[in-house]
């Protein structure tokens, strides 16, 4: 029997600027996604992907009533909704509420001149479970704005659960290695190196390959102050 092919991402687009939800919605339009629901402000957004489920949520951080960080927490909070992605929409790259929403589950983010071909990419990649940050981004994001919101950040299980080859494996994915490129690296089969990215993040209590960034570069296992490869 041949296989189905996978139906378009439904997604919903949250920004309180309805120039930037229409400019969107057309430009997913053309990719053939489907943009099921639209939302001006957090409470809107909530409802929306409650009502819609949607497969990737489009956030802006700042908009009234309710904002984006706390939109996203409760969406990723909900059972309802605890299977969506949310990528989040930002006019910065170096936003403090922009790291704030990746601890809190955010799957990655957008800056809001990003291109028409850079958004559907996006939105088809963090539908898959995939990460959407460079590492340079990410360490910069974590250098600033770690310290002073280390008290915001959920305590994650102590990097001595891992296997040394999980350490080497978490170590390479915060680089911006992908499943390819650490299965050559390590001389592993992508199956392989899956299974370890999917015990990794069992054990660590972490929700996708994001995470694993932000928490390889808070404790140091990568980035400047990282011990080498």
């Amino acid at each position: 029997m041949p296989m189905t092919e996978e139906a378009p991402p439904r997604v919903v687009i949250a920004d309180d600027q309805t120039l930037v939800r229409s400019g969107f919605r057309m430009i997913l339009a053309a990719a053939g996604i489907s943009v099921v629901a639209e939302a001006a402000d957090g409470t809107q957004a909530v409802s929306a992907v409650l009502q819609h489920r949607p497969d990737v949520v489009l956030m802006d951080i700042r908009m009234p009533e309710m904002d984006g960080l706390e939109a996203t927490r409760r969406i990723l909070g909900s059972a309802l909704s605890a299977s969506c992605r949310i990528i989040i929409l930002t006019t910065f790259d170096l936003d403090q509420y922009v790291y704030a929403a990746l601890t809190a589950g955010a799957s990655g983010f957008l800056l809001k001149d990003v291109t028409p071909e850079q958004l559907v990419t996006a939105v088809q990649t963090v539908r898959t479970g995939d990460a959407l940050l460079a590492p340079s981004i990410t360490r910069r994001l974590v250098e600033r704005f770690a310290p002073a919101a280390a008290g915001d950040v959920r305590v994650h299980a102590d990097l001595s659960d891992l296997t040394p080859r999980e350490l080497e494996v978490l170590r390479l994915l915060a680089r911006g290695l992908s499943n390819a490129e650490l299965a050559a690296q390590l001389f592993l089969s992508e199956a392989t190196v899956k299974t370890h990215v999917a015990r990794i993040l069992a054990k660590l209590q972490l929700r996708d390959r994001v995470q694993a960034v932000v928490l390889a570069y808070e404790t140091g296992l990568a980035g400047p102050g990282a011990s080498p490869a």
